[in-house]
């Protein structure tokens, strides 16, 4: 499974057995390794061979799809015996260049996106359900689109998102007490996450407020029903055709989910441009006044350089984007860091120590924006427990032109690649004892000189 169709992980946070969804298992038995430095050679000069460059003899590795623990192990000796990069034989026709080091890693990520756009194969499950939002979207489209949401993630704007952050967070934890009614509990913590990020979501983007932390809701049920079927469908290869899945009980199962999906966001849009004509940018601007705006409302207000806005379906495929992109990446993430604390129960105290400093004296107890850069410690631990677990392992890109490796060798154009950020972040030759949780990793003496790129759990680059 691509980490961008799905992110999902579950962690039980007094259990050490919580699992990791991989996606670099994909649905192929099994892949050969190639070494790291090997050329690729164009088509047209006799298919997809590699020179005699110091090659050790490829390796054989099964790819295990079966046991997300063996898929990630995989991945482990994979890296430990080559270090860079390695070809990964999805069929007989189709080869995958892996790439898990920085400096292999560079070329491709920093490419422009023309250059280096995301791969369809990998991503063409979503887009029924996301269509051209930023995540899917290529060329001029992409660029225009990038252009115009870029206001919507400035720092003043997400600031005013802080208090959001807060209640929502409030929420959840008001129910946690409930449930340990004063006695120990075990959480599956996983489930009430994605509901905390849904509903933090659901306010910025649409300034709903749909309460599905505390009572069902059709519209964020219809948005974790359409994650587990995209995973779902990249498992099982008689569903990759469109035609045969749309067939399936599965396939209409999606059907309505989107549908569900696309009535409630195209609802929203509709009626925000309706009010937004009905009383002009000033007076809707000054409406505003004393309160935040939300996702739907920058983008009704944002104009090219030849005063044009975004349609309905543009805006509407964004925030359905990011809606799916903002609230499983997240959940897993703080999964992830809740169960690494809980199993380093010293790291977890002197978080709490700091963050007990940080709130003395106030009245209210709320981390606000100006703190975030006061819990250095923390900032440690969550940035540990996203390269020991990163939400996104691994992101796709198909070279439009040939690129040239740090070592001078070519990846050729038409070359799909994965990048793999877990590897990456498991690499022995960037992280001594890369499977040992440690902060200090992060330390600023510790991280002096070291490539951006050897921590990446976001991604990096133009997409």
């Amino acid at each position: 499974m691509h980490p961008e169709q799905s992110k999902s992980t579950r962690s039980k946070v007094s259990a050490p057995g919580a699992r990791q969804e991989h996606p670099e298992q994909g649905g192929c038995t099994w892949s050969k390794a190639r070494a790291p430095g090997a050329r690729w050679v164009h088509p047209e000069q006799g298919g997809c061979t590699r020179s005699n460059v110091n090659t050790p003899k490829p390796g054989r590795v099964r790819s295990g799809a079966k046991s997300t623990e063996e898929g990630l192990q995989n991945v482990d000796n994979l890296v430990g015996q080559y270090h860079h990069c390695c070809v990964w034989w999805i069929a007989p026709w189709q080869p995958v260049l892996r790439l898990f080091h920085p400096d292999t890693l560079r070329p491709v990520l920093l490419a422009s996106a023309f250059v280096a756009p995301k791969d369809k194969l990998f991503y063409g499950f979503l887009k029924p359900w996301l269509g051209d939002g930023l995540l899917l979207s290529h060329g001029r489209k992409w660029a225009r689109h990038r252009r115009l949401l870029t206001p919507a993630f400035h720092p003043d704007t997400l600031k005013s998102y802080v208090g959001i952050f807060n209640r929502s967070t409030e929420i959840m934890h008001a129910k946690w007490w409930r449930e340990a009614a004063g006695a120990p509990v075990v959480l599956d913590v996983f489930e009430p996450l994605a509901l905390l990020t849904l509903d933090t979501l659901q306010k910025c983007i649409f300034s709903h407020d749909s309460h599905c932390q505390e009572r069902p809701s059709k519209y964020i049920a219809a948005i974790l029903e359409l994650s587990a079927l995209v995973v779902r469908r990249q498992q099982r290869l008689l569903h990759h055709p469109d035609w045969l899945y749309r067939l399936s009980a599965d396939g209409r199962r999606f059907a309505r989910a989107c549908a569900a999906v696309h009535g409630f966001t195209a609802a929203v849009v509709q009626h925000r441009r309706r009010e937004l004509e009905r009383l002009g940018h000033q007076a809707w601007l000054e409406g505003h006044q004393g309160r935040s705006m939300d996702f739907i409302d920058l983008l009704l207000l944002a104009k090219d350089e030849d005063g044009r806005d975004l349609s309905d379906e543009d805006i509407s495929a964004e925030a359905d984007t990011f809606m799916f992109e903002g609230h499983d990446t997240t959940a897993s993430g703080l999964a992830w860091l809740l169960y690494n604390l809980a199993c380093h129960p010293h790291h977890q105290e002197r978080c709490r120590q700091e963050v007990r400093e940080l709130l003395k004296d106030r009245e209210v107890e709320e981390i606000e924006w100006e703190d975030l850069s006061h819990l250095p410690f923390t900032t440690m631990c969550i940035k540990e427990s996203l390269r020991l677990h990163p939400p996104v392992t691994a992101v796709s890109r198909r070279c439009t032109k040939d690129i040239t490796l740090h070592d001078s060798h070519v990846i050729p154009s038409g070359t799909t690649c994965l990048l793999s950020i877990y590897g990456t972040h498991h690499n022995p030759s960037i992280w001594p004892e890369p499977q040992v949780f440690d902060p200090l990793r992060f330390s600023p003496e510790n991280t002096q000189g070291q490539s951006p790129l050897a921590f990446v759990p976001f991604s990096a680059g133009p997409r």
